[in-house]
């Protein structure tokens, strides 16, 4: 009996839950690599394809954080540079006040020869002081000698020019009689013809002084004439030092000057003023202060009259042509958002503290003495005028440094908001992917069991 045997077939069949287990452990993995990299990047965008566009926004936000930031640190050096300039002009201006004092001191009949040639060496080595203030450096840049000045487009520079409010409307200093002057309240001032003027001022250092009657003399003539006719008020008798100013119409005696950029300069309520101003524009023409003296034919001082006179303000002060060399400062994240600053000449010689031979002005007779008290006052106010530009600016820099702060913070909140990631969460997702991973790898070798026992039977 022939026995039929049959063979069973044994098939592997494809192990569909070993495979799906496979997908979810894999799946697991990568939220794990990803809740892994937030956590150890701290960013919930840690590549273009994980929000292509939250990404281009944040990068966006990153660029104006760091220009924002170096904003910031621009407007604080710029700072430091101010304080450093305004450091060299603050001591300046307290030179100047004991050099008033000096000045003043000189000025007095009670010192003798000697004793205001003592008086004239200090203020030699006070003067010197001031050419050193004004070569300040900061960076290696010499901030006071007006080398960073603002634009002077006058041909030939501006003129020292001063104005004086408190005569009457209407008083023309090339038509109006000195005996005629009045105050402005149309008061007569009582000066005689009879009187006598003293017209001194400093120009290149030196003092220059005359006196004459004042006679029918309005203040165009006493610039141009000597008593009697003879002489100038200038040491070379071909040319003069000081002219009557008058502006162009309408409201001519308004218009007090012409300013570095060639435009008119008007009194500040807009009614006439006396006006005089240097015949010569730049630093080389500049009038350091002028003086006036009125007495009576007896000799006596007449201090009413004479108070009117020293009413005269700087409205313009001399300077160079020169380019614009103001220091830029920028505090801006785009062209052109900066801010200017103009560091104007401080030395001796451009406050009308020196002349052009390096000698300070003098106050070896009394009156030279008295011609320096207005010229140190008129340096006095150059310096306060620079100490406010200075003071501005630093204020300026002050509150944009404090809104670019602002700025910078807010905008770095926004781009967090955008890319940075919630670490508790992403902490969270992470140890769920981690669970999930383990338990997807327990689970994977379950479901390969079945194939294992196959292979037992194979052995």
């Amino acid at each position: 009996m022939i026995r039929e045997v049959f063979a069973v077939p044994l098939v592997v069949k494809n192990n569909m839950q070993a495979a799906n287990t496979l997908n979810t452990l894999n799946k697991n993995e990568k939220d794990r690599a990803k809740s892994l990299a937030q956590v150890s990047s701290g960013m919930k965008i840690t590549s273009a394809g994980d929000d292509p566009s939250g990404m281009s926004i944040s990068e966006r936000m990153r660029v104006q954080i760091r220009a924002l930031d170096q904003d910031n640190q621009n407007t604080q050096n710029g700072n430091s540079m101010m304080k450093v300039a305004e450091g060299a002009v603050a001591s300046t201006v307290e030179i100047l006040r004991t050099l008033k004092e000096k000045c003043i001191n000189a000025a007095n009949d009670t010192n003798t020869d000697d004793d205001r040639a003592t008086i004239q060496k200090e203020m030699d080595a006070m003067v010197d002081q001031i050419n050193d203030n004004a070569n300040i450096q900061y960076n290696g840049k010499i901030l006071m000698s007006g080398t960073y000045n603002n634009q002077v487009s006058v041909e030939h520079g501006t003129q020292s020019t001063w104005a004086n409010q408190s005569f009457a409307e209407g008083t023309n200093p090339t038509g109006t009689a000195l005996s005629d002057y009045k105050d402005r309240n149309g008061n007569s001032l009582g000066i005689l013809a009879s009187d006598w003027l003293t017209v001194s001022y400093v120009k290149d250092g030196k003092t220059y002084e005359k006196t004459f009657r004042v006679g029918s003399f309005d203040l165009a003539a006493c610039f141009n004439n000597a008593a009697g006719g003879t002489g100038k008020f200038v040491p070379d008798p071909g040319t003069r030092d000081l002219e009557a100013y008058v502006g162009t119409a309408p409201n001519a005696l308004a218009k007090v000057g012409i300013d570095q950029y060639g435009h008119d300069v008007m009194t500040a309520d807009g009614k006439d003023a006396l006006t005089i101003r240097a015949a010569a524009g730049g630093t080389d023409g500049q009038i350091g202060g002028v003086t006036f003296c009125l007495t009576d034919s007896r000799g006596n001082i007449k201090k009413a009259q004479n108070n009117m006179f020293d009413k005269f303000q700087m409205t313009v002060r001399a300077q160079d042509p020169t380019p614009d060399n103001a220091m830029v400062f920028q505090i801006g994240t785009r062209s052109n958002q900066a801010v200017k600053v103009g560091f104007t000449d401080m030395h001796a010689k451009a406050l009308g503290m020196m002349g052009s031979d390096a000698k300070a002005i003098q106050v070896t007779t009394r009156a030279r003495a008295n011609a320096a008290v207005n010229v140190i006052e008129n340096a006095i106010g150059m310096c306060l005028d620079q100490q406010t530009v200075l003071g501005a600016a630093q204020a300026r820099l002050q509150f944009t440094s404090a809104n670019i702060i602002t700025a910078s913070e807010n905008t770095q909140y926004a781009e967090s908001t955008i890319r940075d990631a919630d670490m508790a969460k992403a902490m969270t997702d992470y140890t769920k992917s981690n669970i999930l991973t383990q338990t997807a790898q327990a689970m994977l070798a379950q479901a390969n069991q079945s194939s294992s026992g196959v292979l037992s039977l194979l052995q």
